[in-house]
């Protein structure tokens, strides 16, 4: 059994899985790793094996910890990889965009996909039917698109994500929330589009946390796959074992 823990900035999101299955999950706040570990080590007995991909600060605690009780691998630019990366800057590669693409070399392999993250911030990150990870984009997320229109204006309130019922907003707070998630929306649909019109039979992958709320409304046919980035860990983690 393998253990997948995944370190963000305030939550970590802790996995098990057997084999290719994922058996539990949980998300807690990233000061209490340790001891959600500690309940997972008791409660399966074979789990022995683990992966940390950490975009936060996991304390030295609970790595020290990590290390004793599992084989351990931490995901970095120098992990061995089952794709050929072509980014031009592979040190500066986000390791939650690794996993990503790490997923979608073992669950579609041979084509090229794109993997939309509607995360803290939006990542495109594409691989081509050769294996070849080309790169993608960034841009800023639906809660920092809210929260840099209230910092950086004088008068603009920051407001709840909100899908908007028009497109055309009446108030400020119904233009701001039009310009938000239709701008987002309009975004994904356009890039989804452009890669579309350059790579032919293209499968398109939405997951991070907005997905549920965008995948409803986006004109492009995706797959919506909340586990996406987890199930890339664990594909690096049985890649390596091997």
């Amino acid at each position: 059994m393998n253990l997948i823990i995944d370190v963000g900035n305030t939550y970590t999101k802790i996995a098990i899985f057997e084999d290719n299955k994922l058996i539990n999950k949980v998300s807690v706040k990233t000061v209490n790793s340790k001891n959600e570990v500690a309940k997972f080590k008791k409660k399966y007995k074979t789990l022995n094996s683990a992966i940390v991909s950490s975009v936060g600060d996991l304390d030295k605690e609970t790595l020290s910890f990590l290390n004793k009780e599992f084989k351990l691998q931490v995901l970095s630019h120098k992990t061995n990889l089952p794709f050929n990366n072509l980014y031009s800057t592979p040190k500066t590669l986000g390791i939650d965009r690794i996993a990503l693409v790490c997923a979608s070399v073992e669950q579609f392999p041979d084509k090229n996909v794109l993997i939309i993250d509607a995360g803290t911030c939006i990542t495109y990150d594409f691989i081509n039917t050769k294996n070849e990870y080309l790169g993608g984009a960034i841009s800023p997320g639906i809660r920092m698109r809210y929260k840099a229109m209230h910092n950086q204006t004088a008068n603009l309130p920051l407001l709840e994500t909100k899908t908007p019922e028009n497109f055309i907003g009446d108030a400020t707070d119904t233009a701001m929330h039009c310009g938000v998630v239709n701008g987002v929306l309009n975004e994904i649909d356009g890039s989804i589009t452009q890669y579309q019109e350059k790579f032919s039979d293209l499968t398109v992958i939405l997951t991070g946390g907005d997905a549920k709320m965008l995948s409803k409304q986006l004109k492009s046919s995706i797959f919506a796959n909340s586990n996406f980035l987890l199930q890339g860990l664990n594909f690096i983690l049985q890649y390596n074992k091997h």
